[in-house]
C-alpha cells in the first residue's frame, strides 16, 4: 500500500494511539475511546475517527490529562525510540510544588492499597490474610 504524501495522511484514531505507544494495545485504545477518555480537537471521539497531522488528542489517565499534537502519521509498527517522534505532548504551564507531587501520589497509592485485587470470591491468599487479621 502506497503511503500518500504528509498533507493527505491520516489514520483511525485507536490505530494510531496504538502505534504512538499512548496505549499499549489496540484493544485498550478501543476501550478508552468507548469510555470517553479520549478527545481530538476538544470532541469526544469514536476509535474509527480519522486523524491527520496537526490535530489534537486528549487523554485522560487517573484523573489527569495529557494533550498531544499529531507530529507525524506512520502504518506500521515502529521501535519505542522512535515513537515519541509521532507526537509533541502539551507540558502545563501551572507547576506543581514537589510536596503537593508527593502529597498526592500518597493519596493514589492509599486509594488503591485498601481495594482487593479480583471481585467475588477471595483468594487463597486473601482469605488466609482475612482469618490472620480475624484472629488478632
Amino acid at each position: 500500500m502506497p503511503t500518500p504524501d504528509n498533507s493527505e495522511k491520516s489514520i483511525r484514531l485507536d490505530k494510531w494511539l496504538k502505534l504512538s505507544r499512548l496505549c499499549k494495545t489496540r484493544s485498550i485504545a478501543t476501550r478508552a475511546c468507548d469510555d470517553g477518555k479520549v478527545k481530538v480537537n476538544d470532541e469526544k471521539a469514536k476509535p474509527a475517527r480519522v486523524v491527520k497531522i496537526g490535530d489534537v488528542v486528549t487523554i485522560k489517565r487517573r484523573s489527569q490529562y495529557r494533550k498531544f499534537d499529531i507530529v507525524d502519521i506512520v502504518y506500521k509498527n515502529i521501535s519505542n525510540k522512535d515513537a515519541p517522534g509521532l507526537y509533541h505532548e502539551h507540558v502545563p504551564e501551572a507547576k506543581i510544588a514537589d510536596e503537593s507531587k508527593e502529597l498526592y501520589q500518597l493519596l493514589q497509592d492509599w486509594d488503591t492499597d485498601g481495594r482487593r485485587k479480583y471481585k467475588g470470591r477471595p483468594t487463597k491468599k486473601e482469605r488466609r490474610q482475612i482469618d490472620k487479621n480475624r484472629d488478632r
